[in-house]
């Protein structure tokens, strides 16, 4: 159980969903991803095989998207402070987004109410931004997409507020540690079953008191926020398939300061915490398969 930090449990305002929450405007020469006006665009379209063609337009706007939303990530990182809320990060990431003609893909997807994802602590993936300031010792994941030009770009990071004790740090180098072990099991050729067991032996390998959520996974991406392939972050056989020149996916561990990864969704229907209340931390890139390797976009 937690000790010496700041357990989230959901707050009378997100006890009945997200409907009363309000959405930020977008300007309306920005363009929208499919599903914003579609209730049926959040698929590929008929003959999408989500394979990206290499050293043409489309690997270009790919690559400009993910280049987008690594720089809004760094920007969120010159931002995190103790007594900022994430309502107000949420803000300032949405800003930087459209003013550079892009659009903030979580915003109206499925309904999600705001522009990013903020998880703080126990919170697991998801959690929404709203007036609780970051405290001293805090973890943060931040989970930035945005749509430009007609591609996503996605990645994540857990930051760490200046008091976090020895255990959280451990907790976020582990997470990183691990998305590193899973791109390094990727490249032409390779099973995507490989991903998650070099993920879950690394995690194994550093000793009793961490799990890998089984709950999330990554996912291809491009024109589609969410798409095949689905990558599993923990040892499977349930993945089929080998990696392709032009595949594009995510990879993105949840690792949890406990060996009980369980996690419980909030009333507000997006927000997954531990049921143990501990710690739970989230690193993530996207990655683009090549006749050679593969090359990390996010990084």
């Amino acid at each position: 159980m937690a000790e010496g930090y700041d357990i989230l449990l959901p707050s009378e305002p997100f006890m009945h969903g997200v409907a009363h929450i309000p959405r930020r405007s977008v300007p309306d020469h920005i363009t929208r991803p499919p599903y914003v006006s579609d209730e049926e665009g959040y698929g590929p379209r008929p003959g999408d095989t989500g394979i990206i063609k290499l050293r043409g337009e489309e690997e270009l706007s790919l690559r400009a998207a993910a280049n987008l939303a690594k720089r809004t990530l760094e920007h969120a990182g010159t931002l995190i402070r103790t007594a900022l809320t994430t309502d107000e990060l949420d803000a300032a990431l949405h800003e930087f987004i459209i003013s550079h003609n892009a659009y903030p893909s979580p915003l109206q997807y499925h309904g999600y109410p705001k522009s990013v994802c903020t998880s703080i602590n126990n919170v697991v993936a998801h959690g929404i931004p709203d007036d609780r300031p970051l405290l001293p010792n805090d973890i943060v994941n931040v989970d930035v997409t945005v749509y430009l030009n007609g591609f996503h770009g996605d990645t994540s990071r857990t930051f760490m507020l200046p008091e976090v004790d020895e255990r959280g740090r451990a907790l976020v180098a582990a997470t990183e540690g691990a998305l590193r072990e899973g791109i390094t099991a990727c490249g032409p050729g390779r099973p995507f079953t490989a991903i998650g067991a070099a993920i879950e032996r690394y995690v194994k390998g550093l000793g009793a008191g961490l799990s890998v959520s089984r709950q999330f996974s990554g996912h291809g991406i491009g024109r589609v926020f969410h798409r095949s392939p689905w990558i599993l972050h923990h040892d499977n056989d349930e993945e089929p398939g080998v990696m392709i020149p032009g595949h594009c996916f995510t990879i993105e561990p949840c690792i949890v300061a406990d060996e009980d990864s369980r996690g419980f969704m909030w009333p507000d229907g997006w927000t997954v915490s531990t049921e143990t209340g501990a710690r739970s931390a989230q690193a993530e890139h996207m990655v683009l398969v090549t006749e050679t390797g593969v090359d990390v976009l996010t990084e």
